[in-house]
């Protein structure tokens, strides 16, 4: 073993009752030693396997506790000095914890679940704890987990230790509703969080007479799912925060035709009329709180709110999701290749959903109400499902592109004579073209209309036209020609397309990094991963192809090497145009590998950049989607 001093057995070789703490056995390896080598960890003593210290050293350095100094060569840092103790301290000591009943256990690995128990059951809780018998979480889910229960504000670290939050509190309750708990229980452990604030809420019915049971109902449920103390420090009066509260519950759909406006709501009960509309719309968009408020707005004037996951949402969103599966499968399922291409028909869906939630869900009276608001929930379901970071299963990636295909929808626009504005579009282009036969431009407009209005087979009519007419332009045309085929969810075609036109230009650049792409389409990593790399050694100074290939790593969850890709980008500046996307994309990646500071500082330059572009406006408009999108969660 050398000169090398090695950890104590204990740390390396536990008993069978304690789990090996991987980052515990290399830092202290680092800070025995002036410095170690890769093999170091290697040795017989230790026998890391090489996946296990690939994952842990670079999760080191990431955190600043591990100094890559030389190839192969690492050393300890004065933060990871700190992290050393702290680790080394856990182990020494040893506390009586409690755990989560079997039932919560033995219901599947919700990691987050055990956590917030335990976080909520015990006064503080090291990450050791989590580590160990019973709950031996393995350290990747442990680190996702966490990351998650502290973004959402659940719980709260500090020096090494994680404790709950008021926030956590009240989705420690919500999450007990999920197990098959005996009544007695479900009512101690709410019993814990309602005793605090009964009487404040008893006396505030009372003082403004509210005697209604729906209306107190609600409000309950709305003063322990928002916590004040989100609020408090610029919103120093709890009872105003209660007034604005009790402003939601009394204008729910359910109390139809009754509302109270905003005006004679701050009158009446003595609140500036400006706080409260603030903080109404600050709620009801989500930026305070996860959950958000949605509206409608009847044309009496009344306004009307209902919270997301909320019974009433949760019953509009099954009817609403099947509706689509429903017409979306079973065109999948029944049509063939010869058959005219379905287009979703939101009209017939809308109408569907309005008729049926108008029959039990909401007073037929808010018909148009709902019919209003609907196309802006899809989308937000959309969106919601579309940036789901896992879709795994069959069904899932099935949904995923059926949303996605919504999405795609609703950037154009749902009129009831949106088919009329397409044909009235499409005849002034062809009296144009009458006139100018050979305007290329022309057609490119004649081509983005019809994509525009969903109208692909149109399309390639059209670039087959093109292509007799402009020949010079043969790889524009057919690259477009290839998209559309993936717009139809034809990859095979769009393949065949792009390399028939790497046959007749084989030194093409470009295509050869197209052709990268659309093997990241059909999930054959490997063959994408290896294509775009030999892009980049034909035009290795080119900042576009590591942005290509920083999307592809991204797409493949590979996150930390893809914000490599992504910087090598930036740091070329061979052509700026792109780089709006390029820090999108960034951001992106930090949020996923839970940097949520440079998550934010990406996002918000991108954003800034998007803004500031000449791009076209419809593809600024998804950027700045995606970019708020991704801001909101953080």
């Amino acid at each position: 073993m050398g000169s090398i001093n090695y950890p104590p057995k204990k740390i390396y070789n536990p008993s069978a009752l304690s789990k090996l703490n991987y980052d515990h056995i290399i830092l202290w390896m680092l800070h025995n030693n002036d410095s170690c080598k890769w093999s170091d960890f290697r040795q017989e003593a230790l026998q890391i396997s090489t996946g296990t210290l690939s994952r842990h050293l670079e999760r080191l350095k990431r955190k600043g506790f591990v100094d890559n100094f030389t190839r192969g060569h690492y050393r300890i840092t004065p933060e990871g000095k700190k992290q050393f103790y702290i680790l080394s301290s856990a182990k020494k000591k040893t506390r009586i914890l409690n755990y989560p009943p079997k039932i919560i256990l033995k219901s599947g690995r919700n990691y987050s679940h055990w956590i917030l128990w335990m976080v909520y059951n015990n006064n503080y809780c090291k990450r050791s704890d989590f580590l160990e018998d019973p709950l031996s979480i393995n350290q990747s889910s442990l680190s996702k987990n966490l990351n998650f229960l502290l973004e959402n504000g659940f719980i709260s670290k500090e020096e090494g230790k994680y404790a709950v939050t008021p926030l956590g509190k009240s989705e420690y309750s919500e999450m007990l509703q999920e197990y098959d708990l005996d009544r007695q229980t479900i009512l101690e452990e709410e019993g814990k969080r309602i005793e605090n604030i009964t009487k404040k809420t008893i006396n505030f019915f009372e003082r403004y007479n509210i005697e209604e049971k729906d209306i107190q109902f609600r409000f309950l449920k709305n003063i322990l799912t928002l916590e004040y103390e989100k609020v408090k420090s610029i919103l120093k009066e709890e009872e105003l925060f209660h007034k604005i509260l009790l402003f939601l519950s009394i204008n729910h759909p359910d109390q139809y035709p009754n509302f109270i406006s905003s005006e004679d709501f701050s009158k009446f009960y003595k609140i500036k009329k400006t706080t409260l509309d603030y903080y109404i719309d600050e709620i009801s968009e989500g930026k305070i709180y996860p959950i958000k408020f949605f509206k409608l707005t009847h044309q009496s004037g009344g306004e009307y709110f209902f919270q997301s996951d909320g019974k009433l949402e949760k019953m509009l969103r099954v009817i609403t999701e099947n509706e689509i599966n429903k017409n979306s499968y079973m065109n999948k399922l029944y049509s063939k290749p010869t058959q005219k291409e379905f287009q979703i028909d939101m009209s017939f869906i809308i109408n569907n959903i309005v008729d049926e939630s108008s029959e039990f869900l909401f007073n037929k009276d808010l018909k148009l109400s709902l019919r209003e608001f609907l196309p802006d929930y899809i989308k937000y379901l959309a969106y919601n499902i579309e940036t789901k970071k896992e879709l795994k299963r069959t069904y899932d990636k099935l949904e995923g592109i059926i949303w996605q295909d919504l999405t795609e929808v609703f950037d154009s626009e749902i009129d009831v004579d949106l088919k009329s504005q397409y044909e009235e579009k499409i005849k002034e282009v062809n009296r144009d073209l009458k006139l100018s036969p050979k305007n290329v431009e022309l057609y490119r407009l004649k081509v983005r209309i019809l994509i525009y209005f969903n109208q692909y087979n149109e399309v390639l009519l059209v670039l087959n036209k093109m292509l007799e007419i402009f020949p010079e332009k043969e790889i524009e045309i057919m690259i477009q020609k290839a998209s559309i085929y993936k717009r139809k969810k034809d990859l095979n075609t769009g393949l065949e397309i792009i390399e028939d036109l790497l046959k007749k230009y084989p030194e093409n650049i470009d295509l050869m990094s197209f052709k990268a792409f659309w093997f990241q389409y059909l999930d054959r990593k490997e063959e994408a991963l290896e294509l775009i790399e030999n892009v980049i050694k034909k035009d290795p100074h080119n900042g576009i192809y590591y942005d290509n290939y920083g999307e592809i790593l991204m797409y493949f969850e590979e996150y930390e090497e893809a914000t490599k890709k992504f910087l090598k980008s930036i740091f070329l500046k061979s052509d700026q145009w792109y780089f709006y996307q390029t820090y999108i994309k960034l951001g992106i990646c930090y949020e996923s590998l839970g940097n949520t500071e440079l998550a934010f500082k990406n996002l918000t330059k991108g954003k800034e950049l998007t803004e500031k572009s000449s791009i076209d406006p419809d593809v600024k408009q998804k950027w700045l989607q995606i970019a708020d999108l991704f801001l909101k969660r953080l």
